[in-house]
Protein backbone atom coordinates (compact mmCIF):
# COMPACT_ATOMS: atom_id res chain seq x y z
CA UNK A 1 0.00 0.00 0.00
CA UNK A 2 3.07 2.19 -0.27
CA UNK A 3 2.47 5.62 -1.75
CA UNK A 4 -1.30 5.37 -1.35
CA UNK A 5 -2.99 7.50 1.28
CA UNK A 6 -5.68 6.07 3.59
CA UNK A 7 -8.56 8.14 2.18
CA UNK A 8 -7.77 6.84 -1.32
CA UNK A 9 -7.76 3.24 -0.05
CA UNK A 10 -11.19 3.74 1.50
CA UNK A 11 -12.45 5.35 -1.70
CA UNK A 12 -11.14 2.44 -3.78
CA UNK A 13 -12.77 -0.14 -1.50
CA UNK A 14 -16.05 1.78 -1.57
CA UNK A 15 -15.95 1.83 -5.36
CA UNK A 16 -15.29 -1.91 -5.47
CA UNK A 17 -18.20 -2.69 -3.12
CA UNK A 18 -20.45 -0.31 -5.04
CA UNK A 19 -19.55 -2.00 -8.33
CA UNK A 20 -20.38 -5.44 -6.92
CA UNK A 21 -23.71 -4.20 -5.61
CA UNK A 22 -24.52 -2.55 -8.94
CA UNK A 23 -23.73 -5.80 -10.74
CA UNK A 24 -26.10 -7.67 -8.42
CA UNK A 25 -28.86 -5.13 -9.05
CA UNK A 26 -28.37 -5.34 -12.82
CA UNK A 27 -28.42 -9.14 -12.72
CA UNK A 28 -31.65 -9.07 -10.71
CA UNK A 29 -33.28 -6.48 -12.98
CA UNK A 30 -32.63 -8.69 -16.02
CA UNK A 31 -34.31 -11.70 -14.42
CA UNK A 32 -37.29 -12.88 -16.45
CA UNK A 33 -39.66 -15.82 -16.34
CA UNK A 34 -40.73 -18.18 -19.06
CA UNK A 35 -44.31 -19.23 -19.80
CA UNK A 36 -43.79 -22.16 -17.41
CA UNK A 37 -42.74 -19.86 -14.60
CA UNK A 38 -39.10 -20.99 -14.82
CA UNK A 39 -36.59 -18.26 -14.09
CA UNK A 40 -34.37 -17.18 -16.95
CA UNK A 41 -31.34 -14.89 -16.49
CA UNK A 42 -29.96 -12.97 -19.44
CA UNK A 43 -26.14 -12.86 -19.28
CA UNK A 44 -24.63 -11.36 -22.41
CA UNK A 45 -25.99 -13.39 -25.34
CA UNK A 46 -26.80 -16.49 -23.33
CA UNK A 47 -29.68 -17.62 -21.14
CA UNK A 48 -29.20 -19.41 -17.84
CA UNK A 49 -32.14 -21.77 -17.40
CA UNK A 50 -32.59 -21.91 -13.63
CA UNK A 51 -35.01 -24.83 -13.61
CA UNK A 52 -32.63 -27.25 -15.33
CA UNK A 53 -29.39 -25.63 -14.27
CA UNK A 54 -28.11 -25.83 -17.87
CA UNK A 55 -27.17 -22.91 -20.08
CA UNK A 56 -29.85 -22.19 -22.71
CA UNK A 57 -29.30 -19.62 -25.45
CA UNK A 58 -31.65 -18.35 -28.13
CA UNK A 59 -29.91 -20.78 -30.46
CA UNK A 60 -30.88 -23.64 -28.11
CA UNK A 61 -34.53 -22.57 -28.14
CA UNK A 62 -34.52 -22.35 -31.95
CA UNK A 63 -32.70 -25.67 -32.30
CA UNK A 64 -35.36 -27.46 -30.24
CA UNK A 65 -38.18 -26.02 -32.36
CA UNK A 66 -36.80 -26.01 -35.91
CA UNK A 67 -37.35 -29.75 -36.62
CA UNK A 68 -41.08 -29.29 -35.94
CA UNK A 69 -41.58 -26.41 -38.39
CA UNK A 70 -42.09 -27.41 -42.04
CA UNK A 71 -42.29 -25.80 -45.44
CA UNK A 72 -45.62 -26.12 -47.28
CA UNK A 73 -45.66 -25.90 -51.09
CA UNK A 74 -48.96 -25.91 -52.98
CA UNK A 75 -50.00 -26.06 -56.62
CA UNK A 76 -53.38 -24.79 -57.72
CA UNK A 77 -55.21 -24.13 -60.98
CA UNK A 78 -56.11 -20.50 -61.62
CA UNK A 79 -59.13 -19.68 -63.78
CA UNK A 80 -58.76 -15.93 -63.24
CA UNK A 81 -59.93 -13.85 -66.21
CA UNK A 82 -60.58 -16.98 -68.28
CA UNK A 83 -63.87 -16.98 -70.21
CA UNK A 84 -65.89 -20.22 -69.93
CA UNK A 85 -65.83 -20.38 -73.75
CA UNK A 86 -62.02 -20.55 -73.66
CA UNK A 87 -62.19 -23.86 -71.80
CA UNK A 88 -62.96 -25.48 -75.17
CA UNK A 89 -59.73 -27.13 -76.55
CA UNK A 90 -60.58 -26.16 -80.15
CA UNK A 91 -60.89 -22.47 -79.24
CA UNK A 92 -57.60 -22.59 -77.33
CA UNK A 93 -55.88 -24.09 -80.40
CA UNK A 94 -57.48 -21.39 -82.62
CA UNK A 95 -56.03 -18.59 -80.49
CA UNK A 96 -52.63 -20.31 -80.29
CA UNK A 97 -52.51 -20.67 -84.11
CA UNK A 98 -52.97 -16.93 -84.57
CA UNK A 99 -50.29 -16.05 -82.05
CA UNK A 100 -52.63 -15.06 -79.27
CA UNK A 101 -51.81 -15.91 -75.64
CA UNK A 102 -53.03 -19.31 -74.54
CA UNK A 103 -56.25 -18.61 -72.58
CA UNK A 104 -56.15 -21.98 -70.80
CA UNK A 105 -56.09 -22.06 -66.97
CA UNK A 106 -52.70 -21.41 -65.34
CA UNK A 107 -50.90 -23.49 -62.76
CA UNK A 108 -49.86 -21.41 -59.77
CA UNK A 109 -47.48 -22.30 -56.96
CA UNK A 110 -47.27 -20.78 -53.51
CA UNK A 111 -45.24 -21.32 -50.38
CA UNK A 112 -46.08 -21.26 -46.71
CA UNK A 113 -45.20 -22.93 -43.43
CA UNK A 114 -46.67 -25.41 -40.99
CA UNK A 115 -46.06 -26.99 -37.57
CA UNK A 116 -45.89 -30.71 -36.73
CA UNK A 117 -48.20 -31.45 -33.81
CA UNK A 118 -48.12 -35.29 -33.93
CA UNK A 119 -45.27 -37.69 -34.69
CA UNK A 120 -47.33 -39.56 -37.31
CA UNK A 121 -47.45 -36.51 -39.56
CA UNK A 122 -50.27 -34.24 -38.40
CA UNK A 123 -49.47 -30.64 -39.35
CA UNK A 124 -51.33 -27.43 -38.56
CA UNK A 125 -51.11 -24.46 -40.92
CA UNK A 126 -53.25 -21.59 -42.23
CA UNK A 127 -56.30 -22.23 -44.35
CA UNK A 128 -55.19 -19.60 -46.85
CA UNK A 129 -51.93 -21.51 -47.39
CA UNK A 130 -53.73 -24.61 -48.74
CA UNK A 131 -57.01 -23.13 -50.00
CA UNK A 132 -58.04 -24.53 -53.43
CA UNK A 133 -54.76 -26.46 -53.69
CA UNK A 134 -54.63 -29.35 -56.16
CA UNK A 135 -51.38 -30.69 -54.71
CA UNK A 136 -49.68 -30.11 -51.36
CA UNK A 137 -46.05 -30.97 -50.67
CA UNK A 138 -44.55 -30.65 -47.20
CA UNK A 139 -40.79 -30.54 -46.66
CA UNK A 140 -39.46 -31.62 -43.24
CA UNK A 141 -36.00 -30.55 -42.14
CA UNK A 142 -35.29 -29.06 -45.56
CA UNK A 143 -34.69 -32.57 -46.96
CA UNK A 144 -37.58 -35.03 -46.69
CA UNK A 145 -40.62 -34.36 -48.89
CA UNK A 146 -44.10 -35.73 -48.16
CA UNK A 147 -47.33 -35.59 -50.07
CA UNK A 148 -50.02 -34.11 -47.83
CA UNK A 149 -53.79 -34.42 -47.71
CA UNK A 150 -56.21 -32.02 -46.03
CA UNK A 151 -57.82 -33.41 -42.89
CA UNK A 152 -60.03 -30.35 -42.44
CA UNK A 153 -60.12 -26.59 -42.78
CA UNK A 154 -61.73 -23.75 -40.87
CA UNK A 155 -61.87 -20.52 -42.91
CA UNK A 156 -63.53 -18.67 -40.02
CA UNK A 157 -60.28 -18.86 -38.02
CA UNK A 158 -57.90 -19.40 -40.99
CA UNK A 159 -56.67 -22.77 -39.74
CA UNK A 160 -56.14 -26.07 -41.54
CA UNK A 161 -54.90 -29.53 -40.56
CA UNK A 162 -52.83 -31.70 -42.92
CA UNK A 163 -51.69 -35.32 -42.76
CA UNK A 164 -48.38 -36.38 -44.31
CA UNK A 165 -48.61 -39.67 -46.19
CA UNK A 166 -46.24 -42.32 -44.84
CA UNK A 167 -44.79 -40.12 -42.10
CA UNK A 168 -43.53 -41.79 -38.94
CA UNK A 169 -41.37 -40.70 -36.01
CA UNK A 170 -41.45 -36.97 -36.71
CA UNK A 171 -40.68 -34.52 -33.94
CA UNK A 172 -43.90 -32.97 -32.68
CA UNK A 173 -43.65 -29.54 -31.13
CA UNK A 174 -44.50 -28.99 -27.46
CA UNK A 175 -47.63 -26.83 -27.23
CA UNK A 176 -47.62 -24.12 -24.57
CA UNK A 177 -50.30 -22.09 -22.82
CA UNK A 178 -50.76 -18.85 -24.76
CA UNK A 179 -52.80 -17.35 -21.92
CA UNK A 180 -49.61 -17.12 -19.86
CA UNK A 181 -47.94 -14.79 -22.34
CA UNK A 182 -47.33 -11.30 -21.04
CA UNK A 183 -46.67 -8.10 -22.92
CA UNK A 184 -42.92 -7.81 -23.39
CA UNK A 185 -42.24 -11.57 -23.33
CA UNK A 186 -39.62 -12.55 -25.90
CA UNK A 187 -40.77 -14.81 -28.76
CA UNK A 188 -39.30 -16.37 -31.90
CA UNK A 189 -41.07 -16.60 -35.26
CA UNK A 190 -40.04 -19.60 -37.40
CA UNK A 191 -41.12 -20.10 -41.00
CA UNK A 192 -40.21 -19.94 -44.67
CA UNK A 193 -40.37 -16.24 -45.67
CA UNK A 194 -40.35 -15.52 -49.41
CA UNK A 195 -39.42 -19.16 -50.01
CA UNK A 196 -35.77 -18.60 -49.02
CA UNK A 197 -35.83 -21.47 -46.52
CA UNK A 198 -36.34 -21.92 -42.82
CA UNK A 199 -35.73 -18.66 -40.96
CA UNK A 200 -35.81 -17.58 -37.31
CA UNK A 201 -36.63 -14.02 -36.22
CA UNK A 202 -36.87 -12.59 -32.71
CA UNK A 203 -39.19 -10.07 -31.09
CA UNK A 204 -41.53 -9.51 -28.18
CA UNK A 205 -45.24 -9.86 -27.52
CA UNK A 206 -46.52 -6.38 -28.38
CA UNK A 207 -50.22 -6.94 -27.60
CA UNK A 208 -52.78 -9.65 -26.91
CA UNK A 209 -56.45 -10.11 -27.76
CA UNK A 210 -56.30 -8.19 -31.05
CA UNK A 211 -59.74 -8.47 -32.68
CA UNK A 212 -61.88 -6.60 -35.21
CA UNK A 213 -58.95 -6.57 -37.64
CA UNK A 214 -61.15 -7.75 -40.51
CA UNK A 215 -58.85 -10.70 -41.30
CA UNK A 216 -61.15 -13.58 -40.34
CA UNK A 217 -64.47 -14.08 -38.53
CA UNK A 218 -62.96 -15.24 -35.23
CA UNK A 219 -60.00 -13.14 -34.09
CA UNK A 220 -58.01 -13.13 -30.86
CA UNK A 221 -54.53 -12.44 -32.21
CA UNK A 222 -51.18 -12.19 -30.47
CA UNK A 223 -49.37 -9.14 -31.90
CA UNK A 224 -45.59 -9.33 -32.19
CA UNK A 225 -42.75 -7.33 -33.71
CA UNK A 226 -40.83 -10.50 -34.60
CA UNK A 227 -40.39 -10.21 -38.38
CA UNK A 228 -43.18 -12.08 -40.20
CA UNK A 229 -43.14 -11.97 -43.99
CA UNK A 230 -45.01 -13.66 -46.86
CA UNK A 231 -44.24 -17.37 -46.57
CA UNK A 232 -44.26 -17.27 -42.76
CA UNK A 233 -48.00 -17.98 -42.79
CA UNK A 234 -48.75 -21.14 -40.85
CA UNK A 235 -45.38 -21.08 -39.09
CA UNK A 236 -44.62 -21.16 -35.39
CA UNK A 237 -44.50 -18.47 -32.72
CA UNK A 238 -42.28 -19.87 -29.94
CA UNK A 239 -41.78 -18.79 -26.34
CA UNK A 240 -38.48 -18.99 -24.45
CA UNK A 241 -39.26 -22.52 -23.27
CA UNK A 242 -39.33 -23.67 -26.88
CA UNK A 243 -43.11 -24.13 -26.77
CA UNK A 244 -45.58 -23.27 -29.52
CA UNK A 245 -47.75 -20.34 -28.41
CA UNK A 246 -49.15 -19.20 -31.75
CA UNK A 247 -49.58 -19.87 -35.46
CA UNK A 248 -48.24 -16.93 -37.50
CA UNK A 249 -51.01 -15.73 -39.79
CA UNK A 250 -50.90 -12.14 -41.02
CA UNK A 251 -49.03 -8.84 -41.05
CA UNK A 252 -50.12 -5.23 -41.10
CA UNK A 253 -48.02 -3.65 -43.82
CA UNK A 254 -48.09 -0.92 -46.46
CA UNK A 255 -45.19 -2.45 -48.39
CA UNK A 256 -46.00 -6.18 -48.34
CA UNK A 257 -43.08 -6.89 -46.00
CA UNK A 258 -42.65 -6.85 -42.25
CA UNK A 259 -43.11 -3.47 -40.57
CA UNK A 260 -43.12 -4.71 -37.00
CA UNK A 261 -46.81 -5.62 -36.70
CA UNK A 262 -47.46 -9.33 -37.10
CA UNK A 263 -50.37 -11.45 -35.89
CA UNK A 264 -50.49 -15.04 -34.63
CA UNK A 265 -53.45 -17.20 -33.62
CA UNK A 266 -52.92 -18.17 -29.93
CA UNK A 267 -52.58 -21.87 -29.18
CA UNK A 268 -55.47 -21.81 -26.71
CA UNK A 269 -57.68 -20.89 -29.67
CA UNK A 270 -55.91 -23.28 -32.04
CA UNK A 271 -56.21 -26.38 -29.82
CA UNK A 272 -60.02 -26.93 -29.76
CA UNK A 273 -60.30 -26.11 -33.47
CA UNK A 274 -57.58 -28.58 -34.43
CA UNK A 275 -59.05 -31.28 -32.18
CA UNK A 276 -62.45 -30.82 -33.80
CA UNK A 277 -60.97 -30.93 -37.32
CA UNK A 278 -59.02 -34.12 -36.56
CA UNK A 279 -61.99 -35.81 -34.92
CA UNK A 280 -64.87 -34.65 -37.14
CA UNK A 281 -63.33 -32.93 -40.16
CA UNK A 282 -65.17 -29.74 -39.25
CA UNK A 283 -65.48 -27.29 -36.37
CA UNK A 284 -68.54 -27.36 -34.13
CA UNK A 285 -68.84 -24.01 -32.38
CA UNK A 286 -70.96 -23.08 -29.43
CA UNK A 287 -73.92 -20.74 -29.91
CA UNK A 288 -75.57 -18.55 -27.29
CA UNK A 289 -78.06 -16.86 -29.61
CA UNK A 290 -77.54 -13.18 -28.81
CA UNK A 291 -76.55 -10.06 -30.68
CA UNK A 292 -73.85 -8.30 -28.67
CA UNK A 293 -71.89 -5.07 -28.72
CA UNK A 294 -69.19 -3.27 -26.77
CA UNK A 295 -70.06 -0.53 -24.28
CA UNK A 296 -68.66 3.00 -24.13
CA UNK A 297 -69.31 5.68 -21.53
CA UNK A 298 -72.13 7.34 -23.47
CA UNK A 299 -73.97 4.05 -23.93
CA UNK A 300 -73.45 3.08 -20.28
CA UNK A 301 -74.86 6.42 -19.17
CA UNK A 302 -77.88 6.20 -21.48
CA UNK A 303 -78.70 2.65 -20.35
CA UNK A 304 -77.75 3.31 -16.70
CA UNK A 305 -75.20 0.50 -16.67
CA UNK A 306 -72.94 0.16 -13.61
CA UNK A 307 -69.75 -0.38 -15.67
CA UNK A 308 -68.34 -0.29 -19.19
CA UNK A 309 -66.38 -3.52 -18.56
CA UNK A 310 -68.76 -5.95 -20.14
CA UNK A 311 -70.72 -6.92 -23.23
CA UNK A 312 -74.20 -5.55 -23.91
CA UNK A 313 -76.95 -7.88 -25.11
CA UNK A 314 -78.55 -6.04 -28.03
CA UNK A 315 -80.84 -8.84 -29.24
CA UNK A 316 -81.93 -12.35 -28.26
CA UNK A 317 -82.77 -14.99 -30.89
CA UNK A 318 -86.13 -16.74 -30.38
CA UNK A 319 -85.66 -20.36 -29.28
CA UNK A 320 -81.94 -19.85 -28.56
CA UNK A 321 -80.16 -20.96 -25.34
CA UNK A 322 -80.09 -17.30 -24.27
CA UNK A 323 -83.85 -16.89 -24.72
CA UNK A 324 -84.60 -20.16 -22.91
CA UNK A 325 -82.41 -19.15 -19.96
CA UNK A 326 -84.16 -15.79 -19.57
CA UNK A 327 -81.41 -13.50 -20.88
CA UNK A 328 -82.85 -10.20 -22.13
CA UNK A 329 -81.93 -7.29 -24.34
CA UNK A 330 -80.14 -4.67 -22.23
CA UNK A 331 -78.42 -7.19 -19.94
CA UNK A 332 -74.68 -6.57 -19.46
CA UNK A 333 -72.64 -9.80 -19.48
CA UNK A 334 -69.44 -9.45 -17.43
CA UNK A 335 -68.17 -13.03 -16.92
CA UNK A 336 -68.38 -16.44 -18.57
CA UNK A 337 -67.43 -19.36 -16.32
CA UNK A 338 -65.68 -16.93 -14.00
CA UNK A 339 -63.57 -15.29 -16.74
CA UNK A 340 -64.04 -11.60 -17.46
CA UNK A 341 -65.42 -10.69 -20.90
CA UNK A 342 -64.53 -7.01 -21.45
CA UNK A 343 -65.23 -7.05 -25.21
CA UNK A 344 -67.80 -8.59 -27.53
CA UNK A 345 -65.04 -10.27 -29.55
CA UNK A 346 -63.75 -12.11 -26.49
CA UNK A 347 -67.22 -13.31 -25.48
CA UNK A 348 -67.91 -14.50 -29.02
CA UNK A 349 -64.63 -16.44 -29.15
CA UNK A 350 -65.14 -17.98 -25.71
CA UNK A 351 -68.66 -19.17 -26.54
CA UNK A 352 -67.52 -20.56 -29.90
CA UNK A 353 -64.52 -22.35 -28.38
CA UNK A 354 -66.63 -23.89 -25.62
CA UNK A 355 -68.52 -25.90 -28.23
CA UNK A 356 -72.07 -27.20 -28.48
CA UNK A 357 -73.82 -28.98 -25.58
CA UNK A 358 -71.44 -27.33 -23.12
CA UNK A 359 -72.77 -26.11 -19.77
CA UNK A 360 -71.65 -22.57 -18.94
CA UNK A 361 -72.29 -19.98 -16.23
CA UNK A 362 -73.02 -16.39 -17.19
CA UNK A 363 -72.79 -13.44 -14.83
CA UNK A 364 -74.57 -10.27 -15.91
CA UNK A 365 -76.05 -7.01 -14.67
CA UNK A 366 -79.76 -6.30 -15.03
CA UNK A 367 -81.12 -3.01 -13.71
CA UNK A 368 -77.96 -2.57 -11.65
CA UNK A 369 -78.09 -5.98 -9.94
CA UNK A 370 -75.53 -8.72 -10.58
CA UNK A 371 -77.23 -12.00 -11.50
CA UNK A 372 -76.09 -15.50 -12.51
CA UNK A 373 -77.60 -18.10 -14.83
CA UNK A 374 -76.61 -21.59 -15.96
CA UNK A 375 -77.30 -22.64 -19.56
CA UNK A 376 -76.31 -25.15 -22.23
CA UNK A 377 -74.86 -23.85 -25.47
CA UNK A 378 -76.26 -25.04 -28.79
CA UNK A 379 -74.41 -25.56 -32.09
CA UNK A 380 -73.77 -22.45 -34.16
CA UNK A 381 -76.20 -22.55 -37.13
CA UNK A 382 -74.48 -22.67 -40.52
CA UNK A 383 -76.59 -19.81 -41.85
CA UNK A 384 -78.27 -17.04 -39.88
CA UNK A 385 -80.90 -14.68 -41.28
CA UNK A 386 -79.33 -11.56 -42.75
CA UNK A 387 -80.85 -8.41 -44.18
CA UNK A 388 -79.65 -7.16 -47.53
CA UNK A 389 -77.60 -4.33 -46.10
CA UNK A 390 -78.05 -2.10 -49.13
CA UNK A 391 -77.71 1.60 -48.54
CA UNK A 392 -80.38 3.00 -50.83
CA UNK A 393 -80.53 6.58 -52.05
CA UNK A 394 -80.50 9.78 -49.99
CA UNK A 395 -84.01 10.94 -49.23
CA UNK A 396 -85.62 14.09 -47.89
CA UNK A 397 -84.69 14.81 -44.27
CA UNK A 398 -87.40 14.68 -41.67
CA UNK A 399 -88.61 18.00 -40.33
CA UNK A 400 -89.47 17.05 -36.76
CA UNK A 401 -86.24 15.50 -35.57
CA UNK A 402 -83.74 17.42 -37.63
CA UNK A 403 -81.63 14.26 -38.01
CA UNK A 404 -81.51 14.18 -41.79
CA UNK A 405 -83.46 10.97 -42.40
CA UNK A 406 -86.70 10.00 -44.13
CA UNK A 407 -88.60 7.03 -42.68
CA UNK A 408 -91.56 4.76 -43.40
CA UNK A 409 -93.44 2.32 -41.22
CA UNK A 410 -91.98 -1.18 -41.06
CA UNK A 411 -95.42 -2.38 -42.20
CA UNK A 412 -94.90 -0.76 -45.60
CA UNK A 413 -94.73 -3.54 -48.27
CA UNK A 414 -92.42 -1.40 -50.40
CA UNK A 415 -89.93 -0.88 -47.54
CA UNK A 416 -89.98 -4.59 -46.68
CA UNK A 417 -89.27 -5.64 -50.25
CA UNK A 418 -86.61 -3.00 -50.85
CA UNK A 419 -84.57 -3.84 -47.75
CA UNK A 420 -85.48 -7.50 -47.30
CA UNK A 421 -86.91 -6.93 -43.83
CA UNK A 422 -87.94 -10.20 -42.12
CA UNK A 423 -91.58 -10.77 -41.25
CA UNK A 424 -90.75 -11.22 -37.55
CA UNK A 425 -90.20 -7.44 -37.22
CA UNK A 426 -93.65 -6.15 -36.32
CA UNK A 427 -92.81 -2.60 -35.22
CA UNK A 428 -90.37 0.21 -35.94
CA UNK A 429 -89.64 2.62 -38.79
CA UNK A 430 -87.44 1.96 -41.81
CA UNK A 431 -84.83 4.53 -42.80
CA UNK A 432 -85.56 5.10 -46.48
CA UNK A 433 -83.04 7.87 -47.09
CA UNK A 434 -80.17 9.62 -45.31
CA UNK A 435 -78.88 13.13 -45.89
CA UNK A 436 -75.10 12.60 -46.14
CA UNK A 437 -74.54 15.97 -44.41
CA UNK A 438 -77.02 15.32 -41.60
CA UNK A 439 -76.75 14.26 -37.97
CA UNK A 440 -77.92 10.69 -38.63
CA UNK A 441 -75.27 10.05 -41.28
CA UNK A 442 -72.57 11.46 -39.01
CA UNK A 443 -73.61 8.98 -36.32
CA UNK A 444 -73.63 5.94 -38.63
CA UNK A 445 -77.32 5.59 -39.50
CA UNK A 446 -77.83 3.97 -42.93
CA UNK A 447 -80.66 3.52 -45.38
CA UNK A 448 -82.32 0.18 -44.63
CA UNK A 449 -81.86 0.46 -40.86
CA UNK A 450 -84.98 -0.25 -38.83
CA UNK A 451 -85.28 1.99 -35.76
CA UNK A 452 -87.09 -0.09 -33.12
CA UNK A 453 -86.74 2.11 -30.04
CA UNK A 454 -85.97 5.71 -29.17
CA UNK A 455 -84.77 6.26 -25.59
CA UNK A 456 -86.04 2.78 -24.64
CA UNK A 457 -89.55 3.54 -25.94
CA UNK A 458 -90.97 1.21 -28.62
CA UNK A 459 -91.63 2.86 -32.01
CA UNK A 460 -95.01 1.72 -33.29
CA UNK A 461 -95.47 4.28 -36.07
CA UNK A 462 -93.85 7.18 -37.93
CA UNK A 463 -95.89 9.55 -35.78
CA UNK A 464 -94.58 7.93 -32.58
CA UNK A 465 -91.02 8.25 -33.93
CA UNK A 466 -91.53 11.96 -34.60
CA UNK A 467 -93.02 12.52 -31.14
CA UNK A 468 -90.08 10.83 -29.40
CA UNK A 469 -87.57 12.91 -31.35
CA UNK A 470 -89.41 16.12 -30.45
CA UNK A 471 -89.42 15.16 -26.77
CA UNK A 472 -85.77 14.11 -26.65
CA UNK A 473 -83.17 16.37 -25.07
CA UNK A 474 -79.46 15.99 -25.73
CA UNK A 475 -78.13 12.67 -26.99
CA UNK A 476 -80.66 10.11 -28.22
CA UNK A 477 -80.50 6.35 -27.68
CA UNK A 478 -81.62 4.32 -30.71
CA UNK A 479 -82.16 0.58 -30.91
CA UNK A 480 -81.48 -0.29 -34.54
CA UNK A 481 -82.02 -3.49 -36.54
CA UNK A 482 -79.34 -4.00 -39.22
CA UNK A 483 -78.36 -7.06 -41.24
CA UNK A 484 -79.98 -9.64 -39.02
CA UNK A 485 -79.03 -8.18 -35.64
CA UNK A 486 -79.93 -5.28 -33.38
CA UNK A 487 -77.61 -2.81 -31.74
CA UNK A 488 -77.82 0.27 -29.56
CA UNK A 489 -76.57 3.53 -31.06
CA UNK A 490 -76.05 6.94 -29.50
CA UNK A 491 -77.13 9.84 -31.75
CA UNK A 492 -75.09 12.87 -30.78
CA UNK A 493 -76.95 16.03 -31.83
Amino acid sequence: MRGVSRPKVLLTLAGLVGGLLMGAVLTFSLSLHTARGEQVLFTGSSLAHAASGAALSLADVAERSLPSVVNVSTTRTSHANVSPFMMDPMLREFFRHFGRPDPSPRREQSLGSGVIIAADGVVVTNNHVVKDADQIKVTVGGKQDYEATVVGTDPKSDLAVLRLKGARGLKAIHIGNSDKLRLGDMVLAIGNPFGVGQTVTMGIVSAKGRANMGIVDYEDFIQTDAAINPGNSGGALINMSGELVGINTAILSRTGGSQGIGFAIPTNMVNPIVQSLVKRGRVIRGWLGVGIQDVNRELARALKLPTTRGVLVASVEPGSPAQKSGLRRGDLVVRLDGKAVPTSGQLRNMVASAGAKTHVKLEYYREGRLQTIQLTLAELPTRLGMASGQHGQPGQPDVAGGLGVSVESVRSPQARRQYNIPSRLKYGVVVMGVDPRGVAARNGIRSGDVILEVNRATITSVRRFTQMLQAARGDILFLVYRQGATQYMIIDR
